[in-house]
């Protein structure tokens, strides 16, 4: 056992008096740092229980010094603040060889779509929060740059903070930690940006973000085969990528180049989701395929991939989406949630997610 785990695994054992649960798994422990014999943290919270937390802070201390091979460790308290974000303009780093890894997160699996209006970001909510629901510690990286949605979706608002100006505090809710930039940007403001910026926030936001320890960070990628999803797989080991499609032809068509892309970049396909399957009226009960039916299993059949689930069109869905608590939040008992359910539940019993 390393000596980030040793740590990390006797901080599970101190209860936060707040939420009742152990310190790592609240999400308070952050920007946890081992250089050599020294171990740096910090906790996390709201500034109303910094009182009752001073004794959690120094018990914390404490046990991570009885971890052999450490000899100094500075655990701080810290809040969110209204300051402004660190900045994410790329800077000139180091060449590195090779993908690497995100310190404490186990797998990375992409969410990509041929095509933008398919669902892909509400899949990747919802996929989020149904793995959490079974149990996983699930980070969502809302990598769509242009078009950030996660922050909507899953109804999280303000600045992340940062302890240092350089590791950034992403946000948690619905057991989601969560990053995007549209936490970054005000409401309404557009990202103009060439293709070396993007790049550039991409590999701030993957490496710098604190995520903690997670079973699996998803990364909601833009629709297409650009910088983004060529950045991702060149810099970072992803395990797999899912691709979202829509029954109908034309969606079909991008979904076999998004596809074609992740086997050029050797990232491994999870399978397919048909998203929009199928439409039953609320009112009489009739089924209708309104973008066709079938479509991404005989794609997924064709290609070789398996066909993950399928997703039907419902109002529902939207509304949830919209009101910041995904279906599977809002609403885990109904047929649309259990689709996630089941998708999410098949993925942990492959060992994918």
């Amino acid at each position: 056992m390393s000596v980030r785990d040793a740590v990390l695994a006797n901080l599970k054992k101190i209860t936060d008096p707040v939420s009742g649960q152990d310190i790592v798994s609240a999400g308070i422990v952050r920007a946890l740092n081992v250089e050599g014999d020294a171990v740096r943290f910090v906790l996390e919270i709201d500034p109303k229980h910094a009182e009752k937390m001073e004794p959690v802070r120094a018990t914390a201390e404490k046990a991570a010094q009885m971890v052999e091979g450490v000899a100094n460790v500075s655990a701080m308290m810290t809040a969110h603040s209204e300051k402004a974000p660190p900045d994410l303009k790329p800077k000139p780093k180091p060449s590195q060889t090779g993908p690497q890894a995100v310190p404490g997160v186990d797998r990375i699996i992409a969410v990509a779509s041929g095509k933008g209006g398919v669902g892909k970001s509400t899949v990747s909510a919802n996929l989020a929060c149904a793995l959490a629901a079974e149990g996983r510690r699930v980070g969502l990286l809302d990598a769509d740059v242009y078009g950030p949605s996660q922050p909507r979706m899953l109804g999280v608002s303000g600045r992340p903070a940062s302890p240092d100006g350089k590791t950034i505090l992403p946000l948690r809710n619905h057991g989601v930690t969560m990053m995007s930039m549209g936490l970054m940007t005000n409401e309404g403001q557009a990202v103009v940006w060439r293709g070396p910026m993007l790049m550039g926030a991409l590999q701030q936001m993957m490496g710098q973000v604190q995520w903690g320890a997670l079973d699996v960070l998803i990364v909601d990628l833009p629709p297409g085969t650009g910088d983004v999803q060529l950045t991702l797989s060149q810099k970072f080991q992803v395990d797999g990528a899912i691709v979202v499609s829509t029954p109908q032809d034309v969606a079909l068509i991008d979904a076999r180049k998004g596809i074609d892309m992740f086997n050029q970049l050797k990232t491994p396909i999870v399978g397919m989701i048909e998203n929009m399957s199928t439409h039953i009226c609320s009112n009489c009960g009739h089924e209708e395929h309104v973008f066709g039916h079938g479509g991404v299993t005989a794609e997924a059949a064709a290609l070789g991939v398996p066909l993950l689930g399928e997703i039907p069109l419902h109002l529902d869905i939207r509304v949830a989406a919209d009101g910041g608590a995904p279906i599977v939040v809002s609403k885990p008992d109904s047929p649309q949630a259990e689709a996630f359910r089941k998708i999410a539940r098949d993925l942990i019993t492959k060992g994918d997610a």
